[in-house]
């Protein structure tokens, strides 16, 4: 099947036009030529319309060595519109450069309908930023393999609009607690300990916006999580034009799977919010935990998400940059000769100390 494309081209010279994150604008590489993202927006007429219209043709009989059925079934096929050439990619792939030309290109109908973006936060951080913030990430790292440091080398970095679902709800809440307050004292004969026990309750309302959950099966929920928070305040309506430039998906985790995550998060933040109210207790222990959501709405959005791969003694590792705020997130290897030897420094120490304090107090006494 082959489907629609959009590319944006220069008016001027008829050169590639990408966003630009720095300048906040569509930008000719070849003329300089700066485009504001409002002037772009006839482009996005294609994606008003309920469903693609993609150009299908029969083929006949298969040849020998064709494409078995089933093969293709998550594949998607499109034509470059600058240099002809064939763009072979998975089906959630909504933006990707043309491998042969290099041009970005845009996959219309991933954004039709039910599918297009009801917002988006463009880039406001570059690939050097990215660069550099990697950089940063392996500085200070002593258990750090030195090996990691001199000989590494990033196998592949790419900006990718990550599609979230954005989730907003009441929770109105109602908590009882048991809680204990203990006193303890001796004197020449005995010790004494008071232990008092409470009821506590706690109800009220919490009101949360814009929970994002990645919708985006490629990516670890526990990555794109740690890259937040996003700033919300700086989201604008969906337009293709952000995308040129960049590579984006669409969503293949549904909704309703995604919900699930926010309650569960929602839950869980707002019993940690009224626990943290319960002070002036030696102890605090829920009893009776009643949450309940409310007035629940959900908005389908892309998020900028450096993304950075590297390979080392055969294993790849995987970084993430939030596009926006430049937070940067990633597992790093141990050097296990390098642990052991901290750790050894670090018994030595405390035993030393032991050793010191033990030998003071023998000579107070």
């Amino acid at each position: 099947m082959v489907d629609n494309l959009i590319e944006y081209k220069c008016p001027c010279c008829g050169g590639k036009i990408e966003f630009d994150s720095g300048l906040q604008k569509m930008k000719c590489p070849f003329c300089d030529t700066e485009f504001d993202v409002e002037t772009l927006k006839n482009y996005d007429d294609i994606l008003k319309s309920d469903k693609a219209a993609p150009n299908e043709m029969n083929w006949g009989k298969k040849p020998s060595g064709a494409w078995q059925d089933g093969e293709t079934d998550n594949m998607s096929v499109y034509i470059c519109d600058s240099c002809g050439g064939e763009i072979v990619c998975d089906d959630t792939t909504a933006a990707t450069h043309c491998p042969f030309c290099g041009n970005p290109v845009i996959m219309a109908g991933k954004f039709t309908g039910e599918l297009r973006p009801d917002c988006v936060i463009p880039f406001k951080l570059d690939k050097e930023a990215a660069k550099e913030a990697f950089a940063r990430h392996l500085k200070g790292k002593r258990l750090l393999p030195k090996a990691f440091k001199t000989d590494n080398h990033i196998d592949e970095i790419k900006g990718v609009y990550v599609p979230f679902w954005l989730f907003d709800t009441d929770s109105n809440v109602q908590i009882t607690y048991r809680a204990t307050k203990v006193r303890a004292w001796s004197d020449s004969k005995y010790n004494y300990t008071d232990t008092r026990f409470y009821s506590v309750t706690r109800g009220g309302s919490v009101s949360f916006q814009n929970i994002p959950v990645d919708g985006c099966s490629k990516i670890p929920n526990d990555l794109t999580e740690s890259l937040e928070p996003f700033d919300f305040s700086q989201a604008v309506d969906f337009q293709t034009a952000y995308l040129s430039g960049y590579l984006a998906d669409k969503y293949d985790v549904s909704q309703e799977q995604c919900a699930d995550i926010a309650n569960a998060r929602v839950r869980k933040s707002t019993e940690t919010e009224f626990t943290s109210t319960v002070v002036g207790y030696s102890t605090v222990t829920p009893q009776s935990v009643n949450i309940k959501l409310s007035n629940g709405k959900a908005k389908y959005a892309l998020l900028p998400v450096w993304l950075m791969t590297t390979t080392w003694n055969g294993r790849q590792y995987l970084f993430a940059m939030n596009g926006q705020t430049g937070k940067f997130v990633g597992d790093l290897p141990m050097d296990v000769g390098a642990f052991f030897k901290w750790f050894l420094g670090i018994a030595a120490a405390v035993s030393s100390a032991l050793l010191l304090l033990s030998y003071i107090v023998y000579f107070d006494l």
